[in-house]
């Protein structure tokens, strides 16, 4: 058994998707933008914000920085309209981990506030400890910092973790960092793209994680 599960959010925890879709498409009407398809956008879920609006559209950084801002501030309008559930088995599955004592954390490119909004809400906050987002970090996933930002402040090894999530980016990540890596193949990524990222596990259910792990 891990000491501690490294969790991504979008896509692994909670479906963010369909907000995360209309956001991006509003934003791109607000700023005067090309439309983008639904697929051209989901590639770039789990990189910043920031890095996701030039993958899209070639743009310097004021304008990404402005796009940025501009999707922010449509997020939580579109949320309220939409809003966002977990995935099935992701609860329960985590209060079997965090009971089993395991550290639960989350590393992701998503806004810190944002992320702990959702916590509350989804009331998992009692439970995940520990929270790397977007600002905490000056090299995001698919690069190592978050984990190793994680794993030193719990002062643990590579070995002793489990990254878990949903795109190549969080794969790469744990990879990047040393540590073993579980995707699951419900949110924004496909199974291919996991293993072309060289992910150890592969699950289907968030629920198959604790056992497989």
């Amino acid at each position: 058994m891990k000491k501690i599960a490294i969790l991504d959010f979008d896509g692994t925890i909670a479906d963010t998707r369909p907000v995360i879709l209309a956001t991006f498409h509003r934003t791109f009407d607000a700023m005067h933008m090309a439309q983008h398809t639904d697929e051209e956008i989901a590639a770039t879920i789990g990189l910043p914000l920031v890095e996701a609006f030039p993958v899209l559209e070639p743009m310097d950084a004021e304008k990404a920085a402005e796009c940025t801002a501009c999707y922010r501030r449509l997020f939580f309008e579109v949320n309220d309209r939409i809003g966002v559930k977990m995935f099935p088995g992701v609860a329960d599955t985590l209060r079997q981990m965090y009971g089993s004592g395991m550290i639960l954390t989350i590393a992701t490119s998503r806004g810190r506030q944002s992320v702990i909004d959702f916590i509350r809400s989804f009331r998992l906050d009692d439970i995940i400890t520990y929270i790397i987002a977007a600002e905490d970090v000056t090299h995001a996933k698919p690069d190592a910092e978050p984990v190793i930002k994680t794993l030193r402040h719990f002062n643990l090894n590579p070995e002793d973790a489990i990254v878990i999530g949903d795109t190549h980016f969080d794969i790469l990540m744990g990879r990047n960092a040393g540590c073993t890596t579980v995707g699951v193949t419900y949110g924004n990524g496909t199974k291919e793209s996991l293993e072309e990222a060289g992910a150890d596990i592969i699950v289907d259910k968030f629920a198959d994680i604790e056992i497989r792990s």
